[in-house]
């Protein structure tokens, strides 16, 4: 943790192996301590270049090969001193719509996650499902749909976290649009 006891993650999923162009000035901006990727890597040569701006940690996803130093799930814990922040579960698909997998609320729970990390669908979402929470920062690969192209920062603070989307375009917060 930082000296005044944060801690900021950026978020990143489904790059394809084409991640978004301003994605280097977005993390710029963001300056994270650390990236999460939250699978559909496609070329490795993404994790190297993302971790010019932070270390990285990965997981592998769908269109990913098995290779050995991406794993299929990461339990992430963030200590401050001899404490427990906040565990983090990262792994690439994770929810079915709104809710988490029978599987993946079982293991949340038997790690004591306080947050799902997780990709997949290109949807950035934020959610609670089973007391746990669920992050899908969307994507910063090549455009599916009308979706937008968005990663994702939470930030640790000792009276929680907060999470948010940034249109990797922009630079801009993003929101869905209002329902009509």
């Amino acid at each position: 943790m930082r000296p005044e006891g944060t801690f900021r993650f950026a978020v990143v999923s489904d790059t394809h192996s084409k991640p978004h162009p301003a994605t280097r000035e977005r993390l710029a901006e963001l300056s994270p301590d650390v990236i999460l990727h939250a699978g559909d890597i496609g070329d490795l040569a993404v994790l190297d270049e993302l971790a010019r701006a932070a270390p990285v940690h990965a997981v592998r996803g769908n269109i990913d090969g098995q290779v050995a130093e991406v794993p299929e799930q990461l339990i992430l814990e963030l200590m401050s001193g001899d404490v427990m922040r906040f565990r983090i579960l990262l792994l690439h698909i994770a929810v079915y719509g709104p809710k988490l997998r029978a599987e993946v609320a079982r293991m949340a729970v038997k790690h004591r996650a306080t947050l799902v990390v997780c990709g997949h669908s290109h949807v950035p979402f934020i959610g609670r499902d089973r007391g746990v929470g669920i992050f899908n920062p969307g994507s910063i690969g090549p455009r599916r749909f009308q979706l937008p192209i968005v990663l994702g920062a939470i930030d640790v603070a000792a009276d929680g976290a907060r999470l948010r989307h940034i249109d990797c375009e922009t630079g801009e917060l993003w929101e869905p649009p209002p329902l009509r």
